[in-house]
């Protein structure tokens, strides 16, 4: 039987809730634009990250996550943001068993993946309990036999990452995964602060697709608008 948590309210899904809506739109047009970013290799392991703390980051991947599976892809959403998880708050699901549990051996994908999203395609893995290591686990052989596993069963597999500056765990997880989406946010992100996480991303060779515009309004408009660019 799921479990949910009652006590938190669900986050905005957009994509589900209101799939005609312009943001959702925008989301559909991040799809296509990430289906097209590379031309010689598919991109099936993303994540998801930003340079600081509140700019929108898990959202965007929940919403992200959502079009991708409206599209008719089996996707599977990891929270790998083992210090402040939210994928669990956005589906509401009870977060104690997840990624950590997987990484430290104690159970498998099987055992705590989450496949009653309200999405068709959707499954979700939450974080698991918070370990006092997170860089250690996401660097780990095990994590990379995780994703490599994951692989064989979903056409892509998204990650919801801690910011950049704030922690390494981004820079880990960004060197083995196929593309990484920068999240900003209009108004709040700082711009030498957004360049210094690009800068961090780039040392570890990641491949940076590109970036989202988050909560950019629009005049005379009600909408938040979400837009996709080349870095």
């Amino acid at each position: 039987m799921k479990s949910r948590q009652s006590a938190h309210k669900r986050r905005s899904l957009i994509t589900l809730q209101d799939p005609k809506s312009p943001i959702s739109e925008a989301f559909r047009t991040l799809r296509t634009n990430i289906q097209f970013a590379s031309v010689d290799k598919e991109l099936r392991t993303l994540m998801v990250t930003s340079s600081g703390p509140g700019e929108g980051k898990s959202i965007v991947s929940a919403n992200l996550a959502i079009t991708l599976a409206q599209a008719g892809k089996a996707v599977l959403l990891v929270d790998a943001d083992m210090r402040k998880p939210t994928v669990n708050h956005t589906f509401r699901f009870l977060n104690n068993e997840g990624l950590t549990n997987v990484i430290s051996g104690t159970a498998t994908l099987e055992d705590v993946i989450k496949t009653d999203t309200d999405v068709e395609g959707l499954d979700v893995l939450t974080s698991g309990p918070i370990p006092p290591n997170p860089a250690e686990l996401l660097g780990s052989k095990r994590m990379k036999a995780l994703i490599e596993e994951a692989q064989t069963k979903y056409d892509v597999v998204l990650f919801d990452t801690p910011p950049v500056i704030a922690v390494t765990d981004a820079q880990i997880l960004a060197s083995q995964v196929d593309g990484v989406i920068l999240v900003v946010s209009s108004g709040k992100t700082n711009q030498e602060l957004a360049v210094k996480a690009k800068s961090l991303l780039e040392t570890v060779q990641a491949n940076i697709i590109g970036c989202v515009l988050n909560n950019r309004k629009l005049s005379g408009n009600s909408y938040y608008y979400y837009y996709y660019g080349e870095r």
